[in-house]
């Protein structure tokens, strides 16, 4: 089993954890981008309140309510939907790699977190996408919007390299890439070569930092 991974029945048993669930849910599709580059896949993530992509979900309290349920609970407040998860639908339970913080104003708390994988109907994806925005409580609070993840490159390069260059919370670069790898959304070939842009982009990225702090030191004239 890999470092920190668990059972389910494992991670259950650990006294002084608390658990948190989250899903990447996705469907097949034969739409197109501009009418010529295949998109095969829809993948969802958000936009967290904190600025980083993740994926749908939170906590949950496996003393009350079992983990699938508990991270149905949280589905409907994110995304509008109740969508039903199952054991099977679960991937990986592992120690979270640090004492984690909800907020600045909760203290560290020792954390395991559950990922799931669950496939939908392209129609069952497009309900969640329209009642995210519509009709889950989170939205514009601890939701800041849904997105697509782009499994596609474009003759400029954009696509999914660029789309990983972006912050995202925890493990959850890793989950995707190791998600969509798994179900053969992509080609190792494919991956390889995004991460390998991502990489340049984010060197670039970094220069665009720096320059921006600089603008904060610079004086700067009384209107």
């Amino acid at each position: 089993m890999a470092s920190g991974q668990l059972s389910r029945e494992e991670a259950l048993a650990c006294s002084g954890y608390r658990h948190a669930c989250h899903v990447m849910l996705y469907s097949d599709t034969k739409t197109q981008l501009f009418g010529k580059i295949p998109i095969r896949h829809i993948v969802l993530m958000q936009m967290r309140y904190d600025g980083l992509l993740g994926f749908p979900g939170g906590l949950v309290n496996p003393s009350k309510e079992t983990l699938e349920a508990g991270l149905t609970r949280e589905l409907l407040e994110e995304v509008g939907v109740a969508v039903p998860v199952s054991e099977e639908d679960l991937v990986a339970s592992r120690y979270a790699p640090a004492p984690f913080v909800f907020s600045s104003s909760s203290s560290p708390y020792r954390l395991i977190t559950h990922f799931y994988v669950k496939k939908m109907e392209e129609e069952q994806i497009r309900e969640v996408e329209r009642a995210a925005v519509s009709t889950a409580t989170d939205h514009g609070l601890e939701v800041l919007g849904m997105v697509r993840v782009p499994l596609y490159t474009t003759k400029s390069k954009g696509g999914l390299g660029s789309f990983l260059t972006h912050s995202f919370i925890g493990n959850s670069r890793s989950q995707l890439v190791d998600s969509v790898l798994r179900l053969n959304m992509v080609s190792a070939e494919e991956m390889h070569r995004a991460l390998t842009h991502s990489l340049k982009i984010y060197s670039h990225t970094a220069g665009d930092l720096r320059a921006a702090l600089a603008l904060t030191e610079a004086p700067r004239k009384p209107r």
